[in-house]
């Protein structure tokens, strides 16, 4: 069994899908990289086969009809082998210090008596044209080089959170736990790292600058003009998760005071791209979204809509909604989702 299988979802990423593949070539026979090709109309296919001819056993091409990103990681969780599961996106890719890290610790980890369901590594923002790069570190939250439980979890700072970059599952954890990434849906990845938490038993965070996340590209699906376009993907993902944790009973304490944080973090970013899509519609959307909360948790939507975002962002008429702009921007800042 192959100790990770890393996913790496295409979809027309003949320019940059080689530089992601390369990075995760250092691991060798330790992993398997599965190239899922999502439809793509350009060479991206024909890349993918020539990796798989070029480094049998290691890379798996997997070609498929477009059913967007979370689509190409349900293909790609189907079909791995490795007792580990980790996604990089195409247009990412890794540190080869780190990643060499990462792969000694997890086999050091196969030898103690207690199973590591989620590693947690620190990435790093490479945003185009920045000449600082923004790494998102979890050293105050997780202790380091720890085999640990939900209970020794710290507190998450706002803008501190999992994402995908950042967390390494058990692939039969993420089996276990039913996740199926909706089609033809952007932000889907917020799905991935919250729905398999209450499965995640044994943390292990490792403090290095593992993954490294480009973004800058007009067209990325992170991209805020992009994001106000798609906002009705965003609202999907975001009454998806609402389902998932409305009325669950989650015992333990820390693990939903993060999931119940997490949740108002996607409120906040659905209602700002709402606001800023400045049309009638757009506010009408706003106020079914969190009507929609209020109708599956009534508890729920209490502690979120008027703890200090969801008040921020539901602040009466034009100025008040100058105001949750404002604060959105201090969000920005802080959470760098853009």
């Amino acid at each position: 069994m192959k100790l990770i299988s890393f996913i790496v979802p295409c979809y027309n990423s003949q320019d940059y899908m080689k530089h992601c593949i390369d990075s995760l070539l250092i691991g060798g026979e330790d992993v398997e990289i599965l190239v899922v090709d999502d439809g793509s109309k350009d060479d991206t296919a024909a890349i993918a086969d020539e990796y798989q001819k070029n480094y049998p056993g290691i890379v798996r091409a997997i070609h498929k009809e477009n059913g967007g990103h979370g689509d190409a990681i349900n293909s790609g969780l189907r079909e791995a082998t490795g007792l580990y599961f980790k996604c990089v996106d195409s247009d990412d890719w890794v540190d080869a210090d780190a990643y060499r890290k990462v792969l000694s610790t997890l086999k050091e980890l196969l030898h103690g008596d207690t199973m590591l369901d989620m590693m947690v590594c620190n990435f790093v923002y490479e945003k185009k044209g920045a000449r600082h790069k923004k790494v998102m570190t979890y050293r105050f939250a997780l202790p380091a080089n720890e085999l640990i439980t939900w209970d020794k979890v710290r507190k998450f700072h706002k803008g501190q959170y999992l994402l995908m970059h950042s967390v390494i599952y058990r692939t039969k954890l993420l089996i276990d736990s039913g996740m199926e990434l909706p089609k033809h849906t952007f932000y889907c990845d917020n799905i991935f790292v919250f729905q398999p938490l209450p499965y995640v038993k044994t943390i292990y965070y490792l403090n290095v600058n593992f993954y490294r996340y480009f973004i800058g590209r007009d067209d990325q699906s992170v991209n805020e003009k992009v994001m106000i376009g798609r906002v009705d993907q965003q609202i999907r993902v975001n009454k998806i998760m609402i389902d998932y944790l409305a009325g669950r009973n989650i015992p333990n304490r820390k693990l939903r005071n993060y999931m119940v944080s997490y949740l108002e973090i996607m409120m906040t970013v659905s209602s700002i791209m709402l606001i800023r899509a400045e049309s009638e519609e757009a506010l009408e959307k706003k106020e079914e979204l969190w009507k929609y909360l209020a109708e599956k948790d009534a508890l729920l939507f209490v502690k979120l809509r008027y703890g200090l975002l969801g008040r921020a962002m539901n602040l009466p008429g034009r100025s008040g909604r100058k105001l949750s702009v404002a604060g959105y921007k201090l969000a920005h800042w802080f959470v760098g989702f853009n």
